[in-house]
C-alpha cells in the first residue's frame, strides 16, 4: 500500500511542476506520465479521470500549502501581526520565482478550470476556504492580543485579504511587474491598521 501511495504521490508531484508552469488544459496526461515515468495504466488505476486527477492535485496542493501555512502561524515569540506580514511576504516571494516549483496552484487554475470543471472549481474552493479560515483564525487572535486593528469581521477581512491578494497575483503576472505586490502590501497594512508599524 505505502508503494501504491507512492506512485500516486509521485504523479502528483511531477504533475504540480508540470501544471504550475503550463496550466492544466494544456497538459496532456501523457506529458505527466512520461515525466513521471509510469505507464498509462498505473495512471488510471489511481485517477478515474483527468477531471478526478485535477481534483486530486489541487488536494493534494492545498494540504501542502495548508501545513507551511500553518508552520508560518505557529511561530513562536511573534505576533499575530508579524505573522501575517510575513506570509504576504512569502506569497510575494513565492510568486515572483523565476521558476514555477511551488508557485501557488489557485492562482494559476483558478480562473482557467472554475468555468471547466465543476469537480475542480468545488476543489478550489474548499481550499481557498480553508486558507480564509486560517487567516481569520490569525486575525482574531491578532485583535485579540492587540497587535491588529480590523474595522471588519475577522472572517470579512480574511475574504478580503485573500482575493486582493489573488488579484495582485493576477496583475503581476500581466504586467510582469511587483507593482500590484506593493500596492497590496501597502493596502494590507493599512486594512490591519499597522500603516505606521515596523
Amino acid at each position: 500500500m505505502s508503494v501504491s501511495k507512492s506512485v500516486r504521490q509521485h504523479i502528483l508531484d511531477t504533475a504540480q511542476l508540470i501544471v504550475s508552469h503550463k496550466g492544466f488544459s494544456a497538459v496532456g496526461l501523457n506529458e505527466v506520465l512520461q515525466a513521471a515515468d509510469v505507464p498509462k495504466g498505473s495512471f488510471y488505476h489511481y485517477f478515474s479521470s483527468k477531471d478526478a486527477f485535477g481534483v486530486a492535485l489541487l488536494d493534494h496542493y492545498f494540504e501542502s500549502y495548508l501545513k507551511e501555512v500553518r508552520q508560518v502561524f505557529q511561530a513562536p515569540d511573534v505576533s499575530e501581526r508579524q505573522k501575517l506580514l510575513l506570509y504576504w511576504q512569502r506569497w510575494i516571494d513565492n510568486q515572483t520565482l523565476q521558476t514555477d516549483a511551488g508557485k501557488c496552484l489557485a492562482v494559476k487554475l483558478g480562473a482557467e478550470v472554475a468555468d471547466l470543471s465543476e469537480p475542480m472549481r468545488l476543489a478550489l474552493d474548499r481550499g481557498t476556504s480553508q486558507i480564509i479560515n486560517v487567516l481569520a483564525g490569525v486575525l482574531s487572535r491578532g485583535i485579540e492580543e492587540g497587535s491588529l486593528t480590523v474595522d471588519d469581521a475577522p472572517e470579512c477581512m480574511a475574504l478580503r485579504l485573500y482575493a486582493l491578494w489573488l488579484g495582485a497575483s493576477v496583475m503581476a503576472k500581466i504586467t510582469r511587474t511587483t507593482v500590484a505586490f506593493d500596492e497590496a502590501m501597502l493596502m494590507t497594512r493599512t486594512l490591519l491598521g499597522c500603516a505606521d508599524k515596523h
